[in-house]
């Protein structure tokens, strides 16, 4: 199995990517989120998965360790196949992902092209206890059930900020200054938005 490919990038689009590598010229399907980390770049290296399939030799291919492990999670669901996993980390961040299948937030899923109301809830159910073994979830999902982190983002929203902001604000204080006291979460929230 083909895990990772280094090497010159010789085509790029939004959809694929060329990477030459030892003289051989590797198509690479890729998401939208991969092709804008590497957009400014002209080689590099690319997380890779591969799927045999009795027609076909295909390479799927991320920037991060973490897009991956989230496409490979994706694709063990019933009826979801590696084009509808791309589809997916094309049309959210891996953050997203992470935190729409611990919240179970089924509607970001169904806004996704391809994904219906059933397949939205299959991902959720089959993965919703999956997501902490993939590298990096942890300081996701770090504030999604602290009840601290709720307290302080309903106080935040009350008080007319934008609730993704104040998530966005609230898990980067709890990530660099641990967990605090709701007021001062508040406090700390204001500063930064």
């Amino acid at each position: 199995m083909i895990t990772h490919l280094r090497g010159e990038y010789i085509e790029k689009s939004p959809a694929h990517l060329v990477v030459e590598c030892g003289g051989v010229g590797y198509f690479v399907n890729i998401s939208v989120n991969t092709y804008s980390d590497i957009q400014k770049d002209n080689k590099g290296f690319i997380y890779t998965h591969q799927v045999i399939r009795e027609d076909a030799n295909i390479l799927y291919g991320f920037s991060t360790i973490e897009e991956r492990e989230i496409f490979r999670k994706l694709i063990s669901v019933s009826g979801v196949g590696p084009n509808t996993g791309r589809m997916i980390l094309s049309s959210l961040t891996v953050n997203d992902v992470i935190t729409t299948i611990a919240t179970g937030n089924a509607d970001v899923l169904k806004g996704v092209k391809g994904i219906g109301a059933k397949s939205a809830q299959r991902i959720i159910v089959d993965l919703k206890d999956k997501i902490d073994a993939i590298p990096g979830s942890s300081d996701i999902s770090l504030g999604l059930n602290n009840t601290n982190r709720n307290e302080a983002l309903s106080a935040l929203v009350s008080l007319g900020f934008d609730k993704k902001a104040a998530e966005k604000a609230l898990d980067k204080i709890i990530k660099e200054q641990g967990d605090l006291a709701v007021e001062i979460l508040i406090k700390e929230g204001l500063k930064s938005l």
